[in-house]
C-alpha cells in the first residue's frame, strides 16, 4: 500500500499585481485503492493542487509538504515524481507535433520502468486499451494530441493511464468537454486500472455527473483555497441538490466582517 501525503500545503503564483496566495493550508492523505473527488467552484484551487503535485513550475510552494510513501515530492524533478508512481491527466491536454503516439507511449513506458518493453505484449497491450477506449487504431501513427477533438485527447490521458499503472492517478477535469457517450467511456477506463487495486485516485471536477461512473470514497470542498467541508458520497449527492451557494455566501461573508 502507497500513501500520497499533502500537509498544511500553502501555494502562490506570480500575477501582475504581485503574489496571489491559492492554497491556504490543505491537507490531504490517499492511500492505495482509496477515490477521493475534489470538488468546488471556479477559481478554488483545485487545479492548483493537482498542477502543485505534479510540479508545474508556475506555482511556488511557500510552506506544507507533500510526500509519497515518506518520500519529499517537492524536492523531485517532474519526471522523477512520474517515475515514483505519480501520473496528471491534465485538464487541456497538449499536443505533440512531431511524436507520434506509438514513439511517445514506449518511450514513456521505457523511461518509468527503465527498460523498453517486450515489442510483441507491449503492441498487444495499445491494441486492446485503444479498443477499450474506442480509440481508433490509426490513432497510433499519428502524433500526439494534433488535430484530436476535446473528447479524443481525454481518452488518450486515460489510454496512458491504463498502460502507465501509476500508484496515484490526479484526474483533473477529465470530464469537461466530455459528451455522456464519451464520459462513460473514459470512467470505465479509470474504474479497470483503479479495480486493480494498486492506485490512489484523485479525482478534480466541478460537477456530479462523473461520480455517477466513478465512485467516490471521500469528497473534499474545496472553498478560496482551502477545504471547507469534507464527507463520503453523500456530500457529493447534497452539492448536486444545493450547489456551492451555501459555501461561497459564507465566505464572502466572512471577507466583509
Amino acid at each position: 500500500m502507497s500513501t500520497l501525503e499533502i500537509k498544511d500545503l500553502h501555494v502562490s503564483i506570480e500575477t501582475e499585481q504581485g503574489t496571489k496566495p491559492i492554497l491556504k493550508g490543505v491537507s490531504l492523505t490517499i492511500r492505495t485503492g482509496e477515490t477521493h473527488a475534489i470538488m468546488g467552484p471556479n477559481g478554488s484551487g483545485k487545479s492548483t493542487l493537482a498542477s502543485t503535485i505534479a510540479g508545474h513550475p508556475r506555482y511556488t510552494v511557500d510552506s506544507g509538504s507533500i510526500t509519497l510513501d515518506g518520500e519529499d515530492v517537492l524536492t523531485m524533478s517532474v519526471d522523477e515524481r512520474a517515475r515514483a508512481g505519480l501520473f496528471l491527466a491534465m485538464q487541456y491536454p497538449v499536443e505533440v507535433p512531431g511524436v507520434t503516439m506509438t514513439n511517445f507511449l514506449r518511450t514513456a513506458k521505457t523511461a518509468l520502468d527503465g527498460k523498453a518493453p517486450s515489442l510483441r505484449h507491449w503492441t498487444k497491450d495499445v491494441k486492446a486499451a485503444m479498443g477499450q477506449l474506442r480509440i481508433d487504431a490509426d490513432f497510433a501513427q499519428r502524433n500526439v494530441n494534433e488535430g484530436f477533438s476535446g473528447g479524443e485527447k481525454k481518452r488518450v490521458e486515460i489510454l496512458q493511464l491504463e498502460l502507465f499503472h501509476p500508484k496515484f492517478a490526479i484526474l483533473d477535469e477529465t470530464d469537461s468537454g466530455l459528451d455522456v457517450d464519451a464520459l462513460k467511456v473514459v470512467s470505465e477506463g479509470v474504474n479497470r486500472e483503479h479495480s486493480k487495486g494498486e492506485m490512489g485516485t484523485v479525482l478534480i471536477t466541478h460537477y456530479t455527473r462523473i461520480l455517477r461512473y466513478i465512485k467516490p470514497d471521500h469528497v473534499h470542498v474545496f472553498v478560496d483555497g482551502r477545504i471547507a467541508e469534507q464527507g463520503g458520497a453523500e456530500l457529493a449527492d447534497r452539492l448536486e441538490e444545493e450547489g456551492y451557494d451555501r459555501f461561497t455566501a459564507t465566505e464572502t461573508a466572512a471577507v466583509q466582517a
